[in-house]
């Protein structure tokens, strides 16, 4: 019975303990809560999402003037072509120039690509269009370690990431690394042990704009509790201190 009641107070101590010493912990989940699963996103390329800005180059005849030969033997001149510059807005649209509003977020950027160039068709002879996303990051979380990272090439995985970022913190778990994407109202969440090498293999996941990555930090009770409790220590030994030697004062001034 004794034991019983002693683990209770045990577990009630160590929970408040849980919520008042790591008040820094963030985007906790509750036991069971369903994550998404990484089978439909492991080969998935990167997506245009709304916030996206983008540089459309636009050029006609198959992309001809990209690339003309110089007067000099062996002397290349890259064409400049026309460049757009046009951003993805909440609901997905875009504006285009000729033709207005298109809808391009959730397409890769190849998928784009040849939309624009289906729609520039009816006014210029087999136009050729290049897209880059100028604006791609993700943010990282990793205790006081954060980090906004921009994702200069099109299929960034999350292993590179990581590697621009730094690594993995000291104290953060490799075997608990969660990534949040999508609508903030309703996200798409995984989890990602990187702690075993039949992890690694979720690693290769292609990063989207926005996502954000949160490497959990282990919780350090005894550290946290020095750290919270060291003006408290260090009164209560001033006070036991002076009164030790006011003690001892009136002890002598008695003899």
């Amino acid at each position: 019975m004794r034991k019983g009641v002693l683990f209770l107070l045990l577990t009630i101590l160590l929970s408040s303990c849980d919520r008042y010493l790591n008040r820094n912990l963030m985007l906790r989940t509750y036991s069971g809560y369903p994550y998404s699963d990484f089978n439909e996103q492991l080969d998935e390329e990167y997506k245009l999402a709304p916030d996206d800005r983008l540089e459309v180059r636009l050029f006609t005849n198959d992309g001809s003037g990209l690339i003309n030969l110089g007067t000099t033997a062996g002397n290349i001149l890259v064409g400049s072509g026309t460049t757009l510059s046009v951003k993805i807005e909440s609901d997905g649209f875009s504006k285009l120039p000729l033709f207005g509003r298109v809808y391009l977020s959730g397409l890769t950027i190849r998928q784009a690509e040849m939309l624009i160039e289906d729609r520039f068709a009816q006014f210029y002879n087999n136009p050729f269009v290049l897209l880059e996303v100028s604006n791609k990051r993700v943010m990282i979380f990793a205790g006081s370690n954060t980090s906004v990272v921009t994702l200069s090439n099109d299929n960034t995985t999350l292993f590179e990431v990581l590697a621009m970022s730094g690594g993995i913190p000291e104290d953060g778990k490799a075997d608990k690394i969660k990534l949040i994407r999508g609508d903030l109202r309703n996200p798409e969440v995984f989890i990602i042990d990187l702690s075993t090498l039949q992890g690694m293999k979720n690693a290769n996941l292609v990063l989207q704009g926005n996502d954000i990555i949160y490497i959990e930090t282990r919780k350090g009770y005894v550290r946290k509790i020095l750290t919270e409790f060291a003006p408290y220590l260090a009164l209560l030994t001033t006070i036991v201190s002076t009164t030790v030697l006011v003690v001892n004062i009136r002890k002598i001034a008695g003899q």
